[in-house]
Formats: structure tokens, C-alpha cells, sequence
């Protein structure tokens, strides 16, 4: 999956397929994690708001089910 990179201070990159509802995030301390059954809505959400870290605390983090990729 393509991830583009993003402005803050903890996530590096942000990926997602809407097909598949699959939403990839990067930190920069490392760790990739996969997030699954996440609407494209909460994706674009998290695009559009000035502090990336700050949203994917309160609306993803413990919101959905997710995998370590690395």
C-alpha cells in the first residue's frame, strides 16, 4: 500500500485502500500497524485535521482492530 507522508510530530505516514477498508499508519518512533474496517470517512478525517497524532487517539487507536506490520 502507498503511504504519503504527513505533517506531525508522531506518525511518519498514513496509507489506506478504500477497497478493503485497510488503514496503514507509520509512526516515527517505529511501528507500522494495519487498521481494518475503517470507513474512508475516519481516513479523510484524519487527513484533514492539523494534529494527525491527536485524531488517531481519540478516533482510531482503540476504535478498530489492528495488526503490527512491523
Amino acid at each position: 500500500m502507498k503511504r504519503e507522508p504527513v505533517e506531525s510530530s508522531i506518525i511518519e505516514s498514513v496509507g489506506y485502500d478504500a477497497d478493503e477498508q485497510i488503514l496503514e499508519i507509520e509512526f516515527k518512533e517505529g511501528g507500522l500497524y494495519r487498521y481494518l474496517d475503517v470507513p474512508e470517512s475516519v481516513y479523510a478525517g484524519l487527513m484533514a485535521v492539523d494534529s494527525h497524532g491527536s485524531y488517531h487517539a481519540e478516533h482510531i487507536k482503540h476504535s478498530y482492530p489492528f495488526e503490527r506490520v512491523k
